[in-house]
C-alpha cells in the first residue's frame, strides 16, 4: 500500500510530507483548495506525463517521492525482481520535473523510464476519475471491465495470440494469391534473368581477380622492359654492372681491414649487399622468364569485365552486387515455381489456426457468459443499496459463429439496464441519466475492486451526482473495500467522509505574497468540525456539529 508521500514545489505546495494508513481515507476541503493536487502528484510517480507548468512559481524543479509497503503485493514484488530492482518489502518511486521541461524518474534509487513507472504503477495503484463512468457507454470498455472482473487475462491473451498468428498467415496468403495473377509474366522474366546470370557464372571474388589480371596484362610490356633493364644493370652488363663494381670494391677494401679494424663493419655490410643484389637479379630474371605478352588473354579479360559491367548496369546494381542479386532472383524464381505448394500449405495453416482461434474464442465466450451472470447479480444487488430500487443490470454476451477472427474473440458485449421493474433492459446510452450512470459505474467499480489484487484504490469524486442516504451507502461500500484494500477517496459529501477510517483535509493559506496548499490528518474532534463545515457551509452551528458527531458515531457502529 501507499504509506508515505513527499511533495516539494509542486503546483501550490511548497513542501509536504504525508503518511497514509491502511483502510479508507478521505480527502476533503473547500472548493479550490487543491484536493486534486495530491492525486496529480501521485499520478506523476506512476508515469503520468509531466508539465513544467505544475512547478511552483519561483522554483526550478518539482519533486515527488512515493513510498510503498509491498509485503502483500506479489505482482509488484515479481516485477521488481524481474527488473533487478528488488528492495525487500519496500518500494520507492521518485519523479523530478525541471523548469526546462526535463523529467527524470527513479525506482528504488535507480534511474527508470516512464514506461517502467507505468508498468510497476499498474500493480500498485488503481485510480478512478470522477468522469470515468462515461466510458461505460463504450462497448470496448464494457468488454474490458467484464474480462477484468472475471480474471480472463490468460484466455484473452490466448485468443489474441491465435488471432495474430491467423492474421499473419492470412496476409501472406492474400499476397501470394494476388501475386499469382501476374505470376506468369514475372516467372518468364525471372527465368530469363536467372539463366543470363547462370551463363555469366560470376564468382564472388572474380571481379577483384579480373581487375588485377587486367592491370597486369595491360602493363606487361613496361614490366618486362623495366625488369630486364634491372637484371642487366645489376648483373649482366659487360661493363659497369653493380655486382662487378661491388666485387671490385670489396677486393680493394678487404686487405685494408688489417690496417684498420673499423673497416670490417663496412666490409660485412657490402658482403650482405652483394648477396642481396645477386638474389634480386635472380628474382627479376625469373619474373621476366615467367612474364608473357598475351594480347589474346588481355582481350578476353577486357571482354569478360565488359560483360559483367553491362549486366550490372542492366540490373541497376554495382558489379560486385551481381552474385547476391543472382541468389535473390533464384530464390524468388524457386518461390514462384513452388507458389502453388506454398499457397496450399498457407491455406491449410490458416484454416487450422482459425479453428484453434474459434475453439479458444468459444471457450472465452462461455466463460464471459458465466461471469456476466455473476456480475449482473452482484451489481444489481449493489444498485438496490444505491437507491435504484428494482433496477437490474443485464450484461449481454452475443456471439457470431461465422464472424471473422478478431483480437477480442467472437463476442459482442453490451451492458443494458432496466431502471424500473417490468421494463425491458435497454442499452445504457439510451436509458441511464447522468446520476443513474454514475451509480451504475460506481457499483461496477466496487465489484471490480473487490476482486482486484491491486492494493491501493483511489477514487476522485466518483460520488458526483449522488446525495442524501445514497451517499451514506456509497461511503459504506467504500469503507467495506477499505477492509481488504487501501482506499483513498476525494469527496465533497459528508455522508461519504463520515464512513472513512482516516480523514485528511486540504487547506489553502493565502498569507504573504504566495498561496500555499497543505494536507493535514485530522483528529476525531477536527473530523467533526470538518464534517460540520461540509454539512453547513461557511456558517458552522452547534446543530451541524452535533449532526457531524452523530454521523461519525453511526459509521463506527455500522462497522
Amino acid at each position: 500500500m501507499l504509506n508515505h508521500i513527499y511533495i516539494r514545489d509542486f503546483a501550490i505546495i511548497d513542501e509536504q510530507e504525508l503518511d497514509l494508513d491502511a483502510g479508507m481515507s478521505v480527502l476533503t476541503g473547500e472548493t479550490g483548495a487543491g484536493k486534486s493536487i495530491l492525486l496529480d502528484a501521485i499520478g506523476l510517480t506512476l508515469g503520468d506525463r509531466a508539465d513544467n507548468a505544475n512547478i511552483r512559481a519561483g522554483a526550478e524543479r518539482a519533486e515527488i517521492i512515493a513510498g510503498f509497503d509491498i509485503s502483500d503485493c506479489d505482482a509488484a514484488r515479481a516485477w521488481l525482481r524481474e527488473h533487478d530492482l528488488d528492495a525487500g518489502d519496500e518500494c520507492q518511486l521518485r519523479r523530478v520535473v525541471t523548469r526546462e521541461g526535463r523529467s527524470r524518474a527513479w525506482i528504488n534509487g535507480r534511474p527508470a523510464t516512464l514506461q517502467s513507472l507505468r508498468e510497476l504503477g499498474e500493480t500498485l495503484i488503481d485510480i478512478h476519475g470522477q468522469h470515468e463512468h462515461q466510458s461505460l457507454l463504450r462497448r470496448e470498455i464494457q468488454r474490458a471491465l467484464l474480462d477484468a472482473y472475471a480474471g480472463h487475462q490468460d484466455q484473452c491473451r490466448e485468443v489474441a495470440e491465435l488471432y495474430q498468428r491467423w492474421r499473419a498467415l492470412d496476409d501472406e496468403y492474400r499476397r501470394l494469391r494476388e501475386a499469382a495473377q501476374d505470376r506468369h509474366d514475372r516467372l518468364e522474366l525471372l527465368q530469363f534473368q536467372v539463366r543470363e546470370l547462370d551463363e555469366l557464372g560470376l564468382q564472388s571474388d572474380e571481379i577483384a581477380r579480373l581487375d588485377a589480371e587486367h592491370h597486369r596484362l595491360a602493363n606487361a610490356g613496361s614490366l618486362l622492359e623495366t625488369c630486364s633493364n634491372g637484371v642487366r644493370l645489376l648483373y649482366d652488363a659487360e661493363q659497369g654492372a653493380v655486382r662487378d663494381q661491388l666485387t671490385h670494391l670489396l677486393g680493394e677494401l678487404t686487405p685494408l681491414a688489417d690496417v684498420d679494424e673499423r673497416l670490417r663493419e663496412a666490409i660485412s655490410m657490402l658482403d650482405e649487399a652483394l648477396i642481396d643484389i645477386e638474389e634480386a637479379s635472380d628474382t627479376l630474371r625469373r619474373f621476366c622468364d615467367g612474364l608473357e605478352l598475351d594480347p589474346s588473354r588481355l582481350q578476353w579479360v577486357e571482354e569478360r569485365l565488359g560483360r559483367i559491367h553491362d549486366l550490372a548496369r542492366k540490373h541497376h546494381v554495382d558489379a560486385t552486387e551481381l552474385p547476391a542479386l543472382h541468389e535473390r532472383l533464384r530464390e524468388e524464381l524457386d518461390s514462384l515455381d513452388h507458389a502453388d505448394e506454398r499457397l496450399e500449405a498457407l491455406r491449410n495453416d490458416r484454416h487450422e489456426t482459425e479453428q484453434a482461434w474459434r475453439a479458444a474464442a468459444t471457450r472465452l465466450g462461455d466463460a464471459r457468459r458465466k461471469a456476466a451472470r455473476r456480475l449482473n447479480k452482484a451489481v444489481t444487488a449493489t444498485l438496490q443499496q444505491l437507491g435504484m430500487q428494482g433496477a437490474q443490470l443485464d450484461v449481454v454476451v452475443e456471439s457470431a459463429a461465422d464472424a471473422l477472427p478478431a483480437r477480442h474473440g467472437l463476442d459482442s458485449i453490451e451492458y443494458r439496464i432496466a431502471t424500473n421493474p417490468g421494463q425491458p433492459a435497454r442499452p445504457l446510452a439510451r436509458i441511464a441519466s447522468g446520476g443513474e450512470l454514475s451509480r451504475i459505474g460506481l457499483a461496477i467499480q466496487v465489484e471490480l475492486a473487490a476482486s482486484s489484487q491491486i492494493p491501493t484504490l483511489i477514487y476522485d469524486e466518483v460520488d458526483s451526482g449522488i446525495g442524501g442516504g445514497v451517499a451514506e451507502i456509497v461511503g459504506r461500500l467504500l469503507r467495506e473495500l477499505g477492509e481488504s484494500h487501501q482506499v483513498l477517496c476525494v469527496t465533497h459529501l459528508p455522508q461519504v467522509a463520515a464512513q472513512a477510517h482516516h480523514h485528511l483535509v486540504v487547506s489553502k493559506d493565502n498569507a504573504g505574497k504566495q498561496t500555499r496548499t497543505r494536507v493535514d490528518a485530522l483528529t476525531a474532534d477536527q473530523r467533526a468540525e470538518e464534517l460540520a463545515r461540509m454539512l453547513g457551509g461557511m456558517e458552522i452551528t452547534e446543530r451541524s456539529r452535533a449532526h457531524a458527531r452523530e454521523m461519525l458515531e453511526r459509521a463506527k457502529k455500522a462497522s
